[in-house]
């Protein structure tokens, strides 16, 4: 009796020590991971926004943006809801959204799809090295601004940022050593959840940042693929660029710049056709964005920026060349409440704007907004 009593407390020292620990591919005993982490975290940033120049009864800002687009009516920019899940070796997110942002800016995609601000899972795929397979919907690793605007510097987003991918959707690889993080990533177009009919290629994007201490940041992401049916051959090749210098200092910098081709399409005649010549349509953007700590709670910020698409490829506007000026002020009410005004002025070379009377060359806004988060 004894010995049987004893043979079943060994047994189940055992069991435990089996639950407790796993053999790895090599056979060696390693410690179970680690418990995995289910956070909730949301966003609602809610806005007004004054077009001074457009007619009273227009309810929208210019056509080029997306962000903050009600016109002279109070509205919820963006609000979501994620859900994210990870361990050592696998995670996961989902974030619902709505909002002006997700209502002009999924105009395209699937109804069922208009809603998903992210969806996605990942796998580590090296125990020793910090290599990461994620697919799904993402927001964009491409540019400096994203649609959260509380992570952003100004208020309201740069004209590059309202014309470059908020979001992509495909299969990405992302590696980080050190001061560095390659990420390439296979996606479904230029910010597109389901492909435009007609194109049957991936694309393809890139990422090279380079960290060289917590004061600078500079980066380098690209586009390679096209935004057209493939019976147009417009291939697309875009490159986004920038640095970002002192941004927990008291004083700091962003300096940015976009420019990409579209070649130009074919043109049909009869039975034949035959590319046009020239070679390709080219766009491009400069900006600097400064930012100052005025206090603890507080942030001045500026922005001087040019966008020139003169052949109408992103924004759809002949002749667009236009500069930007913003001046803002930030007040963190408190650390989960952010309190922001912007004045921004446009100025472009033909009038692209509406007015009471047609169009004209300026356009002033007044913007505000409040976001919490948690």
């Amino acid at each position: 009796m004894t010995r049987n009593l004893c043979f079943a407390t060994a047994l189940c020292v055992i069991s435990s020590v089996a639950v407790a620990q796993s053999a790895d591919s090599t056979g060696s005993i390693a410690t179970a991971p680690a418990a995995p982490a289910l956070t909730l975290t949301g966003y609602v940033e809610a806005y007004y926004a004054h077009d001074f120049t457009a007619p009273k009864t227009t309810q929208e800002r210019p056509s080029f943006l997306y962000n903050h687009k009600r016109n002279r009516e109070l509205a919820i920019n963006l609000a979501y809801a994620k859900v994210a899940y990870a361990t050592d070796r696998v995670r996961g997110n989902l974030a619902i959204q709505v909002g002006t942002y997700a209502q002009y800016n999924y105009a395209a995609e699937q109804s069922l799809l208009k809603n998903v601000y992210e969806a996605n899972a990942g796998v580590k795929l090296s125990k020793t090295r910090d290599l990461w397979l994620d697919a799904g919907i993402f927001s964009s690793h491409i540019g400096f601004e994203s649609a959260v605007s509380k992570d952003c510097w100004t208020l309201t987003r740069s004209m590059l940022a309202e014309n470059s991918p908020y979001y992509l959707a495909g299969a990405k690889l992302t590696y980080t050593s050190g001061k560095w993080t390659v990420l390439g990533m296979v996606t479904n177009g230029w910010q597109r959840i389901a492909k435009v009919p007609g194109y049957t290629g991936p694309s393809i994007s890139t990422q090279v940042q380079f960290r060289p201490s917590d004061r600078v940041t500079l980066n380098w992401s690209s586009f390679l693929g096209s935004d057209r049916p493939d019976s147009l051959r417009q291939g697309r090749f875009f490159n986004n660029i920038y640095a970002i210098i002192n941004p927990a200092g008291r004083f700091g910098v962003i300096l940015g710049f976009d420019i990409g081709t579209d070649r130009k399409p074919v043109v049909r005649t009869g039975s034949t056709e035959r590319v046009d010549s020239g070679g390709s349509y080219v766009w491009y953007s400069p900006v600097i964005i400064a930012r100052y700590r005025a206090s603890g709670r507080s942030y001045l910020n500026g922005r001087i920026e040019y966008y020139d698409d003169k052949n109408a490829v992103i924004i759809g506007i002949p002749g667009f060349r236009t500069m930007g000026y913003s001046l803002g002020y930030d007040y963190a009410i408190l650390p989960q409440a952010l309190f922001r005004i912007e004045g921004k002025i446009y100025d472009s070379e033909t009038p692209v704007f509406e007015t009471a009377s047609g169009f004209g060359r300026t356009n002033t806004s007044l913007t505000t907004s409040l976001a919490v988060s948690f």
